[in-house]
This record gives structure tokens, C-alpha cells and sequence, in this order.
């Protein structure tokens, strides 16, 4: 087999909290699928001022001596790079939507979804609308601007439109807790969804996985909530700064969460709704969605994140990981998704 060039895109147009994320993802990939004889790695990395660098690795030291370069100047490089593939590794709005635009435009494949279903699964009313259409549970919601008043009676949750890793996110158990919510939400969005409260049963992450054009539902993961200390998931309780500053995984280093037992009766009830967003949303590659689990043991889909590192962290990495397929196996099966060598 021939060796693959792989352009790493990493990094953020957007801030530094996501270029950094992204940096802590890239790095887990590139230390785990290393294989001369199969890749041939190369990185671009992007910064919040929009500039490019192309470094030896993900090393700060190697970070901070790569020349910057302009957008003209880094597509007049990559032009005579014969990149084979490109994998996206950036979580910002524009890193998903504007950065796979460009490779569109370059004709250089990339793995996952593309633009316009990233900027889709971005906008969660959006989301929910469509997957909603396609016959899939929704919790009821409203769509507020800056000044509007919600008119669901608590308990609800208030969130940003098109904020990950629940930035903004607030359970309001009476009316009078909507204002504090409301302003803590528009800090990170000038859209604020607010919607019905679905009682804790549980609360899971569905993956699905294109090989051989056939939708494979993984494993599920589920995450560690109490109905009355934690019915929701936080920021606080996905990731935290270490004493040094840096980024860590809080769910993924303190036994938060865990891959569901295959035969408990829930994993093919939201695999098979899974495939239904999936298919509706228009995804390919892969895709993943949140859902609640109600009493009665109902999915209720929340979210869908539509990216995928390839780190030995990323959560569909995990979920292939427990159905028997190692980390470079899923990404061969990717790659051969992508550039239609099954």
C-alpha cells in the first residue's frame, strides 16, 4: 500500500480556548496512529489571527519557531504539497464550516461531514428541527433573541444556539432563575434556546460509524448524572485547567462516564434512532448525538457534534475502541470512506 500523505488541520481562526482544544485532540492523534509505512503526517496550524504555520509537530517549541504565513501564502504551499487527505481536527464555527469550504475549493478530500451540515449541526434549534422531521424526539424549545421572554414554564434549560461543551448552559427551576440564565447564556451566543426539561433516566452519546457504505451503530456512552446533585451536564464536567494552566479531559480521566453494556435494551433503541439523525441531517463518515433518556426509557435527542480527532479521547475513538476496532483501524476505515477505496 502506498504511503498517504494526511494533512492534520488544526487549531482555531476563532480563540484561543478552542485552538488550544484542538491542539490537545491533534497531538493524541498524531502520538497514536504514527505508522511510517502507512502516513505520511504533515500539520497546518491555524491561530485565532488567522494566520498559518506549518510545524515539525504540535510541540510548543515547534509551534512557536514555524513562520506564520497568510491564508494566499499557505494555499500556494499546500498547491504543491500532494496532499493526499486532509483530517480536520478544529471545533471553532469557522474550523468546521469556512476551513473544509477551502479543501472543497483545493479538491483535496478530508474525513467527516461536510460544510453545510457542520454549520447545521452547529445551530441547535436548526438541528432539532430536522431531526424532529425525520420522526425523532425533541424536547419542546423556543428560540430567543436578546429581550424576549420565555413562556415554558420551568423546569427548562437555557442554552446557547451554537456553543459546545455546555458554555452558557443553565437547568432553571423557577421562573425567577430565568434572568441570571438568560444573560449567562447570551454571553456566548446572540441566540438563546430554552426548552422543556426531560426528567433524568439517564443521559447517553450514540455514534455511527460509515464502513463499507453501511451505517454501523457503535457502543454507547453514557455519562455519570444524579437527578438531584447533577441532572445536567456542565462545562466543569467535561473539561478543566491544570495547575499549569493546560486543558485536560475531566469525564475521560475520572471514571464519568462509560461505555454501555451492549445488550442493555436502550443501545439499539437510540442506535437505531442515531441512524435516523444521521441519515436526516445528511451526515457521512461518522456522526455523533447526545440524547436524554427519560423514566420510561425514551431517547430525546439534544445535540448532535458531527467531529471526530481521531485521539485515543474522542469519543467515537472510544466507541470503536469497545466494539474491537483499534484507533487505526477506525481511521483506515475513514480514509477508505473517504476516498472510496472499500
Amino acid at each position: 500500500m502506498a504511503v498517504l500523505r494526511i494533512l492534520h488541520l488544526v487549531g482555531s481562526a476563532h480563540d484561543d480556548f478552542y485552538c488550544e482544544l484542538s491542539r490537545l485532540y491533534a497531538e493524541g492523534c498524531l502520538t497514536a496512529t504514527a505508522d511510517p509505512s502507512r502516513y505520511d503526517f504533515q500539520i497546518a496550524y491555524i491561530t485565532p489571527d488567522r494566520q498559518w504555520r506549518f510545524p515539525r509537530s504540535l510541540s510548543q517549541e515547534d509551534i512557536a519557531v514555524a513562520e506564520p504565513i497568510s491564508l494566499a501564502e499557505a494555499i500556494r504551499f499546500l498547491a504543491v504539497q500532494k496532499i493526499d487527505i486532509v483530517l480536520p481536527q478544529m471545533f471553532c464555527i469557522p474550523g468546521m464550516t469556512h476551513y473544509r469550504a477551502l479543501f472543497d475549493l483545493l479538491k483535496i478530500p478530508y474525513i467527516g461531514n461536510t460544510p453545510d451540515v457542520m454549520a447545521t449541526s452547529t445551530h441547535k434549534t436548526r438541528t432539532k428541527a430536522i431531526v424532529a422531521a425525520a420522526g425523532v424526539k425533541v424536547p419542546y424549545g423556543e428560540l430567543l433573541c436578546q429581550g424576549d421572554v420565555p413562556t415554558i414554564t420551568p423546569p427548562a434549560v437555557v442554552k446557547p444556539a451554537d456553543s459546545a461543551d455546555s458554555f452558557g448552559v443553565s437547568l432553571v427551576k423557577e421562573t425567577t432563575e430565568y434572568g441570571p440564565a438568560l444573560k449567562k447564556a447570551f454571553e456566548y451566543a446572540s441566540e438563546v434556546i430554552v426548552e422543556t426539561f426531560i426528567e433524568l433516566g439517564r443521559e447517553v452519546r450514540g455514534g455511527i460509524l460509515v464502513k463499507d457504505g453501511e451505517l454501523l451503530g457503535l457502543p454507547l456512552e453514557e455519562y455519570l448524572l444524579d437527578p438531584y446533585d447533577k441532572p445536567i451536564r456542565s462545562y466543569a464536567e467535561k473539561l478543566q485547567r491544570t495547575d499549569d494552566g493546560n486543558l485536560s479531559f475531566v469525564a475521560k480521566d475520572n471514571n464519568k462516564c462509560w461505555i454501555v453494556d451492549p445488550s442493555d435494551p436502550i443501545t439499539q433503541k437510540v442506535q437505531q434512532v442515531a441512524k435516523k439523525c444521521h441519515r436526516a441531517l445528511g451526515c457521512r463518515h461518522y456522526s455523533l448525538f447526545d440524547f436524554r433518556i427519560d423514566p420510561k426509557g425514551e431517547p430525546w435527542f439534544l445535540e448532535a457534534g458531527l467531529y471526530c480527532a481521531f485521539s485515543p479521547k474522542s469519543v467515537i475513538s472510544s466507541m470503536a475502541k469497545a466494539a474491537g476496532m483499534p484507533l487505526n483501524e477506525l481511521l483506515m476505515t475513514a480514509i477508505n470512506e473517504t476516498l472510496g477505496t472499500i
